[in-house]
């Protein structure tokens, strides 16, 4: 499958995979900071973003999507960064297409599975009836009494647009992602990586606990590990400067 992509900056290519419920749009910002450095290429992946859609939601064909689309776009190798669900298709893409990996960067996600976590937002997303709507802020007062978080509301906002004249629609193909939640919070399979990894959890994150490292480096030998204190889940959000100091630090060197 070919991924929507955009490009900023020029250079040595730096591949960014965005979350679940996310687009290549989260990432813009921390883009423009890189392309000072490299040729940044933001990728929505399958069920998001301006990508197409498609039932299936395996990793193995999300890391393939982002092997063919490299080959499209004349890339055969690059360093990456990957978030949470993004960060489980990078490992995937360093399992079975590891030549394309110079350095990556695994935000905030181990290789364990994850119990089911997303009710909430699920809840909140199937309650709006999307189809009867005319404007964003219907949208937001529809989540409100089920997600207390402003943060977390404007994030499943930005997916909204206009199909057409009066009509609003979700980017994301919601119906699919929730028929194949169990895989996106599957474990990574055995095997080894063995390619220059940088892990960066959150400090106030519990997707990478203590007991998780022993996990990490035993599929990932020549990886380390940095927590960034003060942060959550979306570190490269909540902690920006330190995030983007952290991320050049490491490809760099």
């Amino acid at each position: 499958m070919k991924l929507f992509h955009k490009e900023f900056g020029s250079g040595k290519p730096l591949v960014i995979l965005h979350g679940l419920f996310g687009f290549s749009d989260n990432w813009q910002s921390h883009a423009k900071s890189l392309s000072s450095y490299y040729r940044v290429i933001l990728f929505d992946l399958r069920n998001h973003g301006r990508s197409p859609w498609d039932d299936n939601h395996a990793y193995e064909d999300m890391a393939l999507d982002v092997a063919e689309s490299l080959d499209q776009l004349s890339v055969d190798k690059a360093c990456f960064i990957g978030h949470s669900m993004g960060g489980k298709v990078l490992m995937h893409l360093g399992l079975n297409h590891g030549s394309y990996i110079d350095k990556m960067i695994v935000v905030d996600m181990g290789t364990k599975s994850y119990p089911m976590h997303h009710q909430d937002v699920i809840h909140a997303i199937q309650s709006v009836n999307i189809e009867s709507v005319t404007a964003r802020s219907q949208v937001n007062e529809m989540l409100k009494p089920i997600l207390a978080s402003e943060g977390l509301r404007q994030f499943l906002l930005k997916n909204l647009y206009w199909k057409e004249k009066g009509v609003l629609a979700w980017r994301m193909n919601v119906k699919t992602l929730v028929k194949n939640m169990e895989e996106v919070l599957s474990a990574l399979p055995d095997g080894e990586i063995l390619n220059e990894s940088l892990f960066i959890r959150g400090g106030l994150s519990n997707y990478i606990l203590d007991d998780d490292v022993d996990l990490i480096q035993n599929q990932f030998p020549n990886s380390e590990l940095l927590t960034i204190d003060g942060a959550g889940h979306w570190v490269h959000a909540e902690a920006s400067e330190a995030f983007i100091e952290a991320t050049l630090s490491f490809l760099l060197r």
